[in-house]
C-alpha cells in the first residue's frame, strides 16, 4: 500500500510543477499585456532631454502623454510596426496643445512641441511675435522665468541671465512672455534673444492633414520654422503619438540612480504633478 503511495505521489509532483510553470508563465504574460495595453491606448511615460520646451517642460522633466486624444496611428504602438496607414478614430488637434510626435525626417526620434498651426492656416513670425492667419496672437511681458543651475540645466546666455542668490546659488533668470489665442486659451514661452534669427519668418501655409508646432523657447527650439530636411518641417497627422498631460516626477540631475541619499535633494518637488495644458478660458 505504501509503494503505490509514493508511486502516486511521485507522478503528481512533476504534474504540480508544471502547471506552476504554466501559471507564471500566464502571469506574465497577462502583466505584459496589461502594461502594453496601457502604453498603446491610454498613456505613455515620457523624459525631456533638451530645452526646447523651456518654461513648461526642463531637462529631467518626466511625463505622461495620453494616446486616446487624437485617435491611433501605428507611431502609437512601440516600435511603430507598419500594420496600417493614417489614424483609426482620428480628432483634430486643438491649437496650443503640447504634442509628442515622431520627427517625420526619419519617423523614429520622439519630440515634443506646441501646436499653433492647424491644416490650412498662414503662420508667421514677425520680431519674435506669432501671427496666425494675419492677426497677431496677444503677447505679454511677464516675470522672468527662475530656475537653479544644476547637472541638468545651465544658463543660456549666462552672461545676461545667470543670477546669484542670497543662498549663494547660481539662478537663470530668462525673459518670460504669456501669449493668449484668439479663443482665450494661454501659456508660456520665452524669448532670450530679441529679434534673434528665428524671430522674423515667412509666412508657412499649412498643409491638409499636417500641424505646425514650435517650442515654447523659442530662441532654442529646432521645430517647424526649419525645413523637413533641417528640422521638423509641417508634422503629418499619422506621426503625432499623443498629448502631454501632466508631469509626474522632475530631477535636477544632481543625483546618479543609485545614489539614493541624493535623491531627496534633487528632485523638483514643486514641478509635480503640473499640468501640461494650456490655460483654457471659463466657460
Amino acid at each position: 500500500m505504501s509503494e503505490n503511495k509514493a508511486e502516486i505521489e511521485a507522478t503528481e509532483k512533476p504534474v504540480e510543477q508544471e502547471e506552476s510553470l504554466k501559471e507564471m508563465i500566464l502571469t506574465v504574460v497577462y502583466a505584459v499585456s496589461i502594461v502594453l495595453g496601457l502604453r498603446i491606448f491610454l498613456f505613455e511615460p515620457f523624459n525631456i532631454p533638451s530645452e526646447s520646451m523651456v518654461p513648461n517642460l526642463v531637462v529631467g522633466d518626466y511625463l505622461f502623454v495620453s494616446k486616446y486624444p487624437y485617435g491611433y496611428s501605428k507611431h502609437s504602438i512601440p516600435m511603430s510596426p507598419d500594420l496600417f496607414d493614417g489614424r483609426i478614430g482620428e480628432s483634430p488637434v486643438k491649437r496650443g496643445e503640447i504634442i509628442v510626435f515622431k520627427l517625420p525626417r526619419d519617423n523614429e526620434t520622439d519630440y515634443i512641441k506646441r501646436v499653433l498651426g492647424l491644416p490650412g492656416d498662414q503662420v508667421q513670425l514677425i520680431n519674435g511675435q506669432v501671427y496666425i492667419n494675419g492677426s497677431a496672437v496677444e503677447r505679454q511681458r511677464v516675470e522672468d522665468f527662475v530656475i537653479a543651475e544644476s547637472a541638468n540645466t545651465t544658463c543660456d546666455y549666462a552672461h545676461l541671465y545667470r543670477r546669484t542668490h542670497e543662498d549663494g546659488m547660481s539662478y537663470c533668470h530668462y525673459p518670460q512672455f504669456r501669449e493668449t489665442l484668439a479663443d482665450g486659451t494661454s501659456y508660456y514661452t520665452l524669448d532670450q534673444n530679441f529679434n534673434g534669427p528665428s524671430d522674423n519668418t515667412r509666412v508657412y501655409t499649412v498643409p491638409e492633414g499636417h500641424y505646425f508646432a514650435m517650442g515654447d523657447n523659442r530662441d532654442n527650439s529646432l521645430d517647424s520654422r526649419r525645413p523637413k530636411s533641417q528640422g521638423v518641417g509641417f508634422i503629418p497627422a499619422e506621426n503625432i503619438v499623443g498629448r502631454a498631460e501632466m508631469l509626474f516626477f522632475s530631477t535636477n540631475g544632481d543625483a546618479r540612480w543609485w545614489e539614493i541619499w541624493n535623491w531627496f535633494s534633487a528632485a523638483r518637488f514643486d514641478r509635480f504633478f503640473n499640468s501640461l495644458r494650456p490655460d483654457e478660458p471659463e466657460a
